[in-house]
């Protein structure tokens, strides 16, 4: 079997994208090394070089998805608005197209079959999405943007959940509904648009 020779963090890169696939689309239990080699047409032996165990390779699929997900958030100093609709727009796609993102972060069963420190900074990344979609309204509110006659908490799942419509629509899922991102952004804009004025286009 020809194997083609990639730089070690590529290749690794690589690796665990693949193996995010294997868990979007059979589950976290069908994740081993062997079929890990078999996803990527590489011999065991020349996976090992990059994981020799599972453990290892479970590790660098939690580190995997803390850059991916760490890499949407937008600069700080764009404006509330502006820098909601650039992580909504970021998230969706990157996660979209490593669907098996969502599926560990939001599934106690498949947080469960992670190693316990793994488990533990996958929840951290689910923290710090709520937090930081929770500051963004915030501080929107306070310029304007938002409305504010519902407390940004209760906002910030409406925002993580048209994440993750918008995700499961990119990734094209069997079980996900027809989605239109278009009209899925109008629509949260429209929810998160002040009363009786004109919708903020930093959403659009």
């Amino acid at each position: 079997m020809s194997e083609r020779r990639q730089p070690t963090e590529v290749r690794r890169a690589e690796l665990t994208d693949a193996a995010l696939r294997i868990i979007a689309e059979r589950g976290i239990a069908a994740l081993s090394t062997r079929t890990l080699a078999a996803e990527v047409g590489l011999t065991s032996g020349a996976l090992f070089r990059h994981f020799p165990t599972l453990d290892a390779l479970l590790d660098s699929v939690v580190t995997r998805v803390e850059t991916v997900l760490e890499a949407t958030y937008p600069p700080a100093d764009v404006p509330a608005a502006e820098r909601l609709a650039r992580f909504v727009e970021a998230r969706s796609a990157a996660v979209g197209e490593r669907i098996g993102i969502l599926r560990l972060m939001h599934s106690e069963q498949f947080r469960l079959a992670l190693p316990a420190d793994g488990a533990a900074r996958l929840a951290a990344c689910v923290r710090r999405t709520r937090a930081y979609v929770t500051a963004c309204l915030a501080e929107g509110q306070a310029q304007g943007a938002f409305r504010t006659d519902v407390a940004p908490e209760a906002l910030t799942p409406i925002v993580v959940g048209t994440v993750q419509v918008l995700a499961q629509g990119q990734a094209a899922q069997p079980v996900a509904l027809p989605v239109d991102a278009r009209t899925v952004r109008e629509a949260l804009k429209l929810l998160l648009a002040p009363p009786s004025a004109p919708p903020n286009r930093g959403l659009s």
